[in-house]
């Protein structure tokens, strides 16, 4: 069975995040909620406060299949800030494994720790700028895969 990992942030926005976890597991992915935080109580951008699966202190994700940041602000920027999140990220994609990012997640996490650079990449409105200087490649799409990263 596929394993993911999405992660959480306080500020996420909440459909980004919950909405990929509810479809997943109907389809019986195993999927694992992660909190950035100290604890397992993360809140949302619209004050939807959840209990994550389990924190990242101490997690190893090198068996994953996928790992996923949903957007949201600041959701995003804490997902970014976070340094264990920044190496989960940069491992996975070393190891060819799929990334998924939502929204803001693309070009605040994924392109400023050089995940893009030379990839086709969505993102939401306003943040394409920031692609751009990451050297990817905006496209105007609602879902974009290149190789094994999904904007």
């Amino acid at each position: 069975m596929a394993k993911t990992y999405l992660f959480l942030a306080n500020g996420f926005e909440e459909l980004e995040a919950l909405s990929p976890v509810d479809l997943m597991r109907r389809a019986g992915i195993d999927v694992t909620t992660v909190s950035i935080n100290d604890g397992l109580e993360v809140t949302g951008a619209n004050g939807v406060t959840v209990k994550a699966d389990m924190t990242i202190a101490g997690a190893d994700f090198s068996g994953a299949d996928m790992l996923i940041a949903p957007g949201g602000m600041p959701g995003a920027q804490n997902l970014h800030d976070c340094e264990a999140v920044r190496e989960a990220f940069k491992a996975q994609n070393a190891a060819g494994g799929l990334i998924a990012a939502i929204c803001a997640a693309p070009a605040v996490l994924l392109a400023s720790i050089g995940l893009l650079d030379g990839h086709r990449a969505t993102c939401y409105p306003g943040f394409e700028s920031v692609l751009a200087t990451a050297g990817a490649t905006h496209v105007a799409e609602r879902v974009v895969e290149d190789g094994n990263i999904i904007t």
